[in-house]
């Protein structure tokens, strides 16, 4: 079954965050990609963002996504658009998107949220814009509980990355 969408070869994660910014999308970056920034030697091959959930933060970001022909990453052929109600929800939309890969969460490990976790972020430039990143220190904090393989397997690194950074 042909869908009309074509894979994406290679992700331009920094297009994404350009887009969000220039959309003026409220988030927070978490994930690998937060890891990256402040100097984790890991790879990441997708956005992990943490957003506002207010009404006019949601029409930005449906409008970004609309421009970025995003859709569910789902096992079928299906093509589902974003919704309004899944974006106001406490759950976690996967996307696939013309640019890469984007996962919209409502909120990340406890169950924390936008609003609670913007005390624990740190102001990072992209091409002069400011992006607001989860610090490497929560990061830690709450991945040290995690049951996915990946976290267990990424933490050594992020806690050594964070030694290196207090050193410097």
């Amino acid at each position: 079954m042909a869908t009309g969408r074509e894979k994406i070869m290679s992700p331009d994660l920094s297009a994404i965050l350009e887009g969000l910014l220039e959309t003026g999308v409220k988030f927070i970056l978490v994930g690998g990609l937060a890891a990256v920034v402040q100097g984790a030697p890991v790879t990441t091959m997708d956005v992990d963002i943490v957003h506002e959930q207010s009404p006019d933060n949601i029409s930005r970001l449906l409008s970004f996504l609309k421009s970025v022909d995003a859709y569910h990453r789902r096992p079928d052929d299906r093509i589902i658009e974003p919704k309004r109600s899944e974006l106001s929800e406490k759950g976690h939309v996967l996307l696939t998107t013309r640019l890469g890969p984007l996962d919209v969460l409502a909120f990340i490990e406890e169950d924390r949220a936008y609003g609670e976790l913007i005390e624990n972020t740190v102001e990072v430039d992209f091409r002069g814009n400011i992006i607001r990143v989860l610090e490497l220190k929560k990061m830690i904090q709450l991945k040290k509980d995690s049951r996915n393989p990946r976290d267990i397997q990424r933490l050594p690194v992020l806690e050594e990355t964070l030694r290196q950074l207090e050193k410097a």
